[in-house]
């Protein structure tokens, strides 16, 4: 179909114009190509509401400030009233009618956004480090993303004759990316196609690039098809790159042929050849990556297949040179960038946890609010969550006070069970999903909780736990301490092992949990956690070390913890009146009395303090 639909015209540019509330079934896999999936409301029975969701590409999430307030827009006017951060890095607009795509699409195209390519058999959106820090490294690998992803952008105009009737808008891109594109010496490209990277088939599948510094790893690196590390001198100058490949989540249930991959050192290349690097393992992927069965269409079972070494050698036919040994790296940590930050300009910037990138409500209303007030920039980061860019400090206090007011507080008084979880939006909109993900999660976080107080594990005492609806693995549950991945309806299969800063794969430990026995494994896992861990050390190494035989054995055998019920004291509160009624209204807004916001906002600034953070 992709062959045959003049790159990704017809028949899309015909059904738009039709008078029924969907598409048929082959406009419906073009128009993924164009950053939108066809949905319904699958609570709904009878007949279906179709709609369409349209997903952004924001290389690095970095969002400017009109496109922010335009999705803002046109959450209001065509969606249904909220935005979705997503995993990589984009914005997700819900429940747009047919007959306001156009519209819709257009909008976004004219205000400095677009769409195209966010779905598809094609490279997706590329990651980067979401803070806006003015050090060379970073501001290195944001330059490279946005050149990856304008190499990687499709050439043929279909996007825009189909939604801005053919007319196109001015974009400037570095020479270096345009001669690289066009570069054929090698044999990567199509002579004398629109398309010259991806032809008329494009890839066999969907595509994942990331790029970021060393020790950084809030873009989950080693789930990517491609991960890029800037490699720098003693001087902090970038001096090249690390490449990873292989890296990738999905899988399908009961087929051990399918399944979730890390990614490999491939090798080192200069600064000045990493766009000819990509487009060399692109087109690898492009003309030998399999295409009967989608389900091993990814990138990682065909080096899986090949080995490294075969993969290396077709890559580097197409790249014309020998990759470089791979330069040593320190060790990868997880950075959350939430809370208050110097920018390194003079500037601060400001990272607000958002429960699963669900923005709405009065945090819709009250981000808007301060973005457009202050005409600040946006990032959206890899784990759902954003940042506000470029504030000046005089802005610091006034920010704050606006942002609490609307339940946006410091990190610091955010559960920290809540601040690493991340679930994928599932029902009731997505047609793969199982079972709930991001409507479920905010209970089942409760229900750890309950469980961690019950086997006497400290507040601070954290995990990251991540839920997706169905084994594609979009929120990335294969490189979680716990992954509950949705195999049945109201039922769980239950990864363990995954590392804090997720550079080890989880495994399957159960299938078919019911969502109400959770807690009966849960707590013999947490129990045992709590009793047998070595000094620091985290669930997901403690239950590799430990194993799967010893904790199945575990699960089989448990019969409860006996609780002793903690000594309670009693505590008197005093503060003036303001203070009083703003805790009030922070109470209300998260559903608690102020007498429990009180108690939780004490608990965590001890916690805090045990942890030697001042702030």
């Amino acid at each position: 179909f992709k062959e045959q639909s003049n790159f990704i015209r017809y028949p899309l540019n015909e059904e738009i114009l039709t008078d029924t509330p969907n598409i048929n079934e082959a406009a419906t896999q073009l128009i993924k190509f164009h950053g939108s999936y066809q949905q319904y409301n699958r609570d709904e029975r009878g007949t279906r509401s179709y709609s369409f969701m349209l997903r952004t590409k924001n290389p690095g999430g970095k969002v400017p400030n009109q496109l922010y307030l335009t999705m803002d827009d046109l959450a209001d006017q065509f969606g249904i009233g909220t935005l979705r951060l997503t995993t990589r890095q984009t914005f997700q607009l819900h429940g747009v009618l047919k007959k306001n795509l156009k519209t819709v699409m257009s909008t976004i195209i004219k205000n400095m956004g677009s769409t195209l390519g966010a779905c598809g058999d094609l490279n997706r959106n590329v990651l980067a480090p979401a803070a806006p820090l003015m050090t060379k490294e970073y501001l290195f690998a944001q330059e490279t993303a946005d050149n990856i992803a304008a190499l990687l952008t499709p050439q043929s105009g279909f996007y825009y004759d189909v939604w801005v009737d053919g007319e196109r808008f001015m974009t400037s891109e570095p020479p270096e990316v345009v001669k690289a594109r066009n570069d054929n010496s090698h044999k990567t490209n199509f002579p004398d196609s629109p398309e010259p990277v991806y032809g008329t088939q494009f890839l066999p599948r969907k595509f994942k690039i990331a790029v970021t510094v060393p020790t950084d790893n809030s873009v989950d690196i080693l789930t990517n098809d491609i991960g890029v590390v800037v490699v720098s001198d003693d001087n902090g100058e970038p001096q090249g790159f690390n490449i990873y490949v292989g890296g990738g989540m999905g899988r399908t249930h009961r087929m051990e042929a399918t399944f979730p991959r890390l990614g490999e050192p491939l090798g080192y290349v200069p600064k000045e050849d990493i766009l000819y690097a990509i487009k060399a393992i692109v087109a690898t992927q492009r003309d030998h990556g399999r295409r009967d069965d989608r389900r091993y269409s990814r990138m990682k079972y065909l080096i899986s297949s090949w080995g490294i070494e075969k993969f290396k050698t077709f890559v580097e036919q197409y790249y014309g040179k020998k990759f470089e040994p791979f330069r040593e790296l320190p060790e990868w940590e997880f950075k959350s960038y939430l809370g208050w930050h110097e920018q390194g300009d003079g500037a601060l910037f400001c990272g607000l946890h958002v429960d699963n990138g669900r923005v709405g409500g009065k945090m819709k209303k009250t981000l808007r609010e301060v973005i457009e007030k202050y005409n600040l920039n946006v990032r959206i980061t890899p784990n759902q969550n954003i940042i506000l860019c470029d504030i000046r400090s005089a802005w610091r206090r006034p920010i704050t006070t606006v942002l609490a007011q609307a339940g946006l507080l410091h990190p610091k008084y955010v559960d920290p069970l809540n601040l690493t979880a991340m679930a994928c939006p599932a029902f009731p909109l997505c047609p793969l999903a199982i079972t709930e993900a991001e409507r479920g999660i905010p209970d089942i976080l409760k229900r750890v909780r309950s469980v961690f107080e019950k086997v006497g594990l400290k507040y601070n005492d954290s995990v990251v736990i991540r839920i997706t609806g169905c084994p594609n693995g979009c929120a990335r549950p294969y490189v979680a301490e716990l992954g509950l991945v949705g195999d049945g309806p109201n039922s769980y299969q239950i990864w363990l092992g995954g590392t804090p800063n997720q550079t080890q794969l989880a495994r399957s430990f159960m299938d078919k949990v019911k969502v109400q026995d959770l807690e009966n494994v849960f707590e013999p896992l947490f129990y045992y956690w709590k009793q047998k861990r070595q000094p620091k050390e985290s669930f997901g190494d403690f239950t590799a070390r430990i194993g799967f035989g010893k904790l199945k054995e575990l699960v089989d055998k448990w019969e409860g913890v006996v609780q002793t019920p903690p000594a309670r004291y009693n505590l008197k509160l005093f503060a003036d009146k303001e203070t009083y009624e703003a805790m009030d209204e922070l109470a209300k807004l998260q559903n608690k009395s102020a007498h429990q916001l009180a108690i939780e906002v004490i608990r965590n600034f001890v916690a805090s303090q045990q942890n030697g953070k001042s702030e």
